[in-house]
């Protein structure tokens, strides 16, 4: 692990806070401060840049699951401007936990997120 600890590990809660953003405004701010102007986000399921599209991806992650938030797996871990960390979707209600993955961040001088590469390890069934 790279002396940097505090840089990836900020650059993750960061990131944690933007998507359990749920009030628009409050996701505005918080993913322009996680994100650079023109940082990109990629998983499975989506594939944009800039605060608009990222805010978007994240919007939709609320709607289909109300009453969740993401919450980190296990350590940050990073070198360099690349960080990664695993996180699940977790219930609130019951405390059950349908999507877990892991993502691979890239950093700006900043500290800003420039590129996230998300990959889904745990899903839902399809109905």
């Amino acid at each position: 692990m790279s002396v940097n600890t505090d840089r990836y590990e900020t650059a993750a809660a960061r990131y944690f806070e933007a998507w359990n953003a749920t009030d628009p405004e409050a996701l505005r701010k918080a993913v322009a401060a996680a994100w650079a102007a023109d940082g990109g986000y990629t998983d499975p399921l989506a594939d944009v840049r800039g605060h608009e599209g990222v805010a978007a991806v994240i919007a939709a992650a609320h709607e289909q699951f109300p009453g969740f938030v993401f919450r980190p797996l296990g350590a940050v871990d990073g070198h360099h401007d690349t960080a990664r960390f695993g996180w699940e979707l977790v219930d609130e209600a019951d405390g059950s936990a349908p999507v877990a993955g892991f993502d691979v961040v890239t950093l700006d001088a900043e500290g800003r997120i420039r590129q996230v590469l998300g990959f889904l390890d745990r899903v839902p069934a399809a109905s």
